[in-house]
């Protein structure tokens, strides 16, 4: 277990390092007796830090819930993020490339709560009645930590690599589609580099948000009407360049395309 002097620099470091666009060595690589917990520290100082200088929390991501996702990276369970304000991309945005490091994107559906999720032992359930509608949305990693040889602890740390988010497609209600069979194509400059369907996400993408609600529980807080909830990602992680141009068609939900500049 850290110190509270040593989980603020950790958090100061971090902070510095999405500032200049830079990479810090592995975490668990200095700190070899850092835990989840302490993950989870950095990453609560590192998010009210960003809530102290003007940025409104809008909801949470949740990673590793696939086991592509988890054989890509190494890590074996679930993590999760803070999404804010400054992170949500339109349709057809055009993404600052120079504001991320390790700029790789990711297939999911995002869940747009009407209802807060804080009833105790969540299921699958209680998220699909909890929520407005399920709409398409790609995630931009962001990685100020190396990659090779990182664990789940240096992952949480910095928020479960969370750079951004573009939504768009067509919004759909929980009983309009069934989430399971949500196929998506991805394209990076006119050429197909993934494919996959939901299901890959512990069987149905409401399993991640019900995890999400129960973890978070666990860390006193919980989900609010309103958040928008990443559930997590149904294909590998692609790299991207300065100049791609990337486009995820989601069949009969729709599509979204952006281009990093």
């Amino acid at each position: 277990m850290l110190g509270p002097s040593q989980i603020e620099s950790i958090a100061d470091e971090l902070l510095e390092a999405d500032r200049t666009r830079s990479v810090v060595p592995l975490l668990t690589a200095r700190y070899p007796g850092m835990t989840v917990e302490d993950a989870y520290a950095v990453q609560a100082l590192w998010a009210r830090r960003r809530a102290d200088a003007g940025h409104r929390v809008v909801g949470r991501k949740i990673g590793l819930t696939s086991r592509v996702m988890q054989a890509a990276t190494g890590i074996t369970e679930p993590d999760y993020g803070v999404i804010f304000d400054d992170m949500v991309f339109e349709n057809g945005a055009v993404v600052p490339f120079a504001n991320y490091s390790n700029v790789r994107v990711e297939v999911e559906l995002a869940f747009v709560l009407d209802q807060p999720l804080d009833v105790p032992h969540c299921t699958v359930f209680d998220v699909l009645s909890a929520t407005r509608y399920v709409v398409p949305a790609l995630e931009i990693l962001n990685s100020h930590i190396e990659l090779s040889g990182r664990t789940i602890v240096d992952t949480i740390s910095d928020n479960a690599a969370m750079g951004a988010m573009v939504l768009g497609g067509r919004p759909v209600a929980v009983d309009a589609v069934d989430l399971r069979w949500v196929g998506a194509l991805l394209y990076r400059n006119q050429t197909i580099e993934e494919t996959g369907v939901a299901a890959g996400v512990l069987n149905h993408p409401a399993s991640g948000v019900a995890w999400l609600a129960n973890k978070l529980q666990h860390h006193q807080t919980s989900l609010r009407a309103g958040d928008i909830i990443l559930a997590g990602s149904f294909t590998r992680p692609m790299w991207v360049e300065r100049g791609d141009t990337v486009h995820a068609d989601y069949g009969t939900l729709g599509a979204i395309t952006c281009r990093f500049a």
